[in-house]
């Protein structure tokens, strides 16, 4: 057998790169089987064991352990979960200032997801030269929120050149995976970076001001300036999975930090007397928009029905 990393994943086949080859291949009849919980049981950037076949395609074999994943759940009506990357070194949130606007409801649900699998993350604010002044003071505040909580945080476009540098850095020897809506620009980002990927954009709709798919599978790209990215189809919900109620507070850093000195040891933090993080939403040490992020959340998971 021998060991590659796969660098797309769409329906039955795999894309594997082996060596300097990128081969086509299948998975075993049983792994199919084994993996229930996941509706794709290898993603982009698993490392894997294959064999040759005959006609010239492989055969997946085997899954190596992974380091760490994302997940998300799965769409459509499936049960499980549904794994955008593995292996990787940081996960960035890539959002659009302006076509389409950015909302902090998914930031906080990607971050939230990111605590939740020790995955180090970032945020991207995309598209910088179509803000307004108001748009740049939304973003300020954004970018000194996420920063205070640990959180790098950038601000691009690729019009300016230069607002692309801090990020060529951040991407350096690294494998990092974008996740974003559509038509927020994760392709145009990837073909400034290495104009020669060529990758296909799209235009945002007139009618709905949302973004149109153009990435239609996960797939891994080295490029020029350095590193590797995973670069995931758009998506308009990160659906949170193998996260509890009762624990959801732990991943807002903010709150992890006060949850313990709630009067109540199963707090929600929603409406009980005595909670601590209420208090300090009351104080100015818990913002607003994160706190919102917070409830919508809990509402959604199954254990606060």
């Amino acid at each position: 057998m021998e060991s590659g990393r796969v660098i797309q994943s769409a329906g039955k086949w795999y894309k594997v790169r082996v060596g300097n080859d990128v081969m086509d291949c299948r998975l075993r009849g049983k792994m199919r089987l084994q993996k229930k919980t996941a509706t794709n049981p290898v993603a982009a950037g698993d490392l894997v064991e294959i064999t040759r076949l005959d006609d010239g395609t492989g055969q997946i074999e085997r899954v190596q352990p992974r380091k760490n994943y994302l997940p998300r759940q799965a769409t459509h009506g499936r049960r499980g979960e549904q794994v955008l990357a593995a292996n990787i070194d940081r996960a960035w949130a890539v959002l659009s200032i302006q076509n389409p606007a950015f909302r902090f409801g998914f930031i906080d649900r990607f971050l939230v997801t990111c605590e939740a699998y020790d995955l180090p993350a970032g945020v991207i604010f995309n598209k910088k030269d179509l803000a307004s002044k108001n748009d740049l003071n939304t973003l300020d505040h954004a970018r000194s929120l996420y920063q205070s909580l640990g959180y790098s945080v950038l601000a691009t476009s690729i019009h300016q050149p230069d607002s692309l540098n801090s990020l060529k850095e951040e991407l350096k020897d690294r494998v990092s995976v974008f996740i974003g809506p559509s038509g927020v620009g994760k392709s145009s980002l990837l073909n400034a970076l290495d104009p020669n990927l060529d990758l296909r954009t799209g235009d945002i709709s007139d009618y709905s001001r949302k973004g149109q798919h153009t990435t239609t599978a996960a797939r891994l790209v080295a490029v020029q300036s350095g590193g590797e990215i995973v670069d995931t189809p758009g998506i308009r919900e990160l659906g949170l999975v193998h996260i509890s109620a009762s624990e959801l507070s732990l991943y807002f850093p903010e709150m992890k930090r006060l949850s313990g000195d709630c009067k109540y040891y199963n707090c929600t933090h929603s409406h009980e007397p005595g909670c601590r993080l209420m208090e300090a939403l009351e104080q100015g040490l818990i913002d607003p928009e994160r706190y919102n992020s917070y409830l919508q959340i809990l509402d959604s998971l199954p254990e606060s029905e």
